[in-house]
């Protein structure tokens, strides 16, 4: 297990390292200049300095291989992740302040997705072609045709026309008051997670229906369990192995979502200030938020694979 889990996390870095490739050198083919955009800012200081001399300031002057090398070698050795081009202040403050709050938005996301899809997904299967399956796929199928985006647009602006209500916006920490948190985050967790139950929904219907139909669930029912045992105990635990798998490839739609989620109820996480970033093109924050974005996938991927050994005892980890 300890081997496995090693050789795992080195085969990460070759992977990481091609990422982090790829995302320095794409964020810099932006269409628009930071130091244009400095510029047409009616910045005195940058005005002042002028283009060439603003270039080596904030050290864009360097070949980029070499400006890439400068940033991987000081994350490596000194945890640096640079600094904001227009604030001056170090990106890995920007980072630590707000991955918390993306971090608590795609958990409870997560949590609100896996409680509405298992359980109806289980029911749909078994009681299949039963007006309670009919109204379960149909729901699956209309939060996968309803974007998320759009739900949580029409939910932050109707209620405030037709009853003049509308989900709070002034964002209040967990630390501070975890009750009005909680009240903030509910929203926009119920809509993101719903729309990332659908797939969830039907995957679990179909692989609950396959492994019903084996010869070992057909000899629990013989033997006069009752259905809730063999539904829970034999039935379940084998269905949730794809399952699972779906759940890690989902990661990277989970925090897609989240940046759209932040900006639409105005959350200070690190979807809005990617979106920051990219309209100023601050690429150290940029580079750091994918970067960031990018190891949480990975390790996500990794704890699923894990979870395997944990649902099928027949798995080995060598």
């Amino acid at each position: 297990m300890q081997a496995y889990v090693v050789r795992r996390v080195l085969a990460l870095i070759p992977t990481l390292f091609f990422a982090s490739v790829i995302v320095f050198v794409t964020v810099r083919m932006i269409p628009g200049d930071v130091i244009d955009l400095m510029l047409s800012q009616n910045d005195i200081a940058a005005a002042k300095m002028g283009r060439e001399q603003l270039e080596r300031a904030l050290g864009l002057d360097q070949p980029m291989w070499l400006q890439y090398w400068r940033w991987v070698g000081a994350i490596l050795f000194h945890g640096d992740f640079g600094n904001s081009l227009w604030q001056s202040t170090p990106v890995r403050e920007h980072l630590f302040a707000r991955l918390p709050v993306t971090f608590e938005l795609g958990l409870m996301a997560l949590i609100v997705g896996l409680l509405v899809a298992i359980p109806i997904g289980v029911y749909s299967a078994v009681r299949q072609d039963t007006p309670g399956d009919y109204t379960a796929r149909s729901f699956s199928i209309l939060m996968l045709a309803v974007p998320s985006f759009w739900l949580g647009t029409i939910v932050m602006v109707f209620p405030s026309i037709w009853w003049g209500w509308s989900p709070p916006i002034q964002f209040v920490s967990f630390t501070a008051n975890p009750m009005q948190n909680l009240a903030q985050m509910v929203t926009p967790a119920i809509i993101l997670g719903c729309g990332l139950s659908a797939l969830t929904m039907r995957l679990t219907r179909t692989m609950m229906l396959e492994v019903l139909r084996q010869d070992y669930i057909r000899t629990a029912w013989a033997k006069g369990l009752g259905e809730r045992l063999v539904v829970a105990r034999h039935a379940l635990r084998n269905a949730l192995i794809p399952v699972v798998t779906l759940i890690g490839l989902q990661a990277p739609l989970l925090i897609g979502g989240a940046v759209i989620m932040e900006q639409i109820f105005v959350i200070p996480g690190m979807g809005q200030l990617l979106l920051e970033a990219v309209s100023q093109r601050d690429y150290p924050i940029i580079t750091g938020v994918f970067l960031i974005v990018g190891v949480a996938v990975m390790f996500i991927n990794l704890l699923v694979d894990l979870s395997y050994g944990l649902l099928d005892p027949k798995v080995r980890y060598r």
